[in-house]
């Protein structure tokens, strides 16, 4: 297997990776709304932003977990973070602060510029990347690089 086969399957484990966490971060958010939306109204977030936010993590983390919409979804979790690295955890410092959500961010950074790799339902299934402009990007970059 040659170096440009092995690529397309790169972000196969970060994508399993991410998608698991995110689901698990997002669920306890959907399993109590109300505590949700309490936390927010505390920390000064309007608290019907705390439905969307566990949606995104929820879904958004199930769309990456199985590459189906992984930018559209990789980019949204990148707004996310940056929202609440700025709003909640800067004041705490990098560790124990915003750390994760900046791991999170490089992770979805990366998503968003490679897509879904070659295991994902959007090559396997559809066939096709559903955000085709992304693919021609990374395509034409490795086209140059190889020049």
């Amino acid at each position: 297997m040659n170096n440009n086969q092995l690529i397309r399957f790169g972000p196969l484990p970060i994508r399993i990776l991410i998608g698991i966490s995110l689901i698990l971060h997002g669920l306890p958010k959907v399993s109590d709304i109300p505590g949700t939306e309490d936390f927010f109204a505390k920390i000064g977030l309007p608290p019907g932003l705390a439905i969307l936010i566990a949606l995104l993590e929820v879904i958004g983390g199930f769309a990456i977990l199985f590459g189906i919409l992984t930018r559209i979804a990789a980019g949204l979790v990148v707004l996310e973070m940056i929202g609440s690295t700025l709003h909640v955890k800067l004041s705490k410092g990098f560790v124990g602060g915003y750390e994760l959500d900046l791991l999170i961010m490089a992770i979805c950074i990366s998503l968003f510029i490679t897509g879904p790799g070659r295991i994902s339902i959007e090559y396997e299934v559809i066939k096709r990347e559903i955000f085709p402009r992304g693919k021609k990007l990374v395509d034409k970059l490795k086209q140059e690089r190889s020049e």
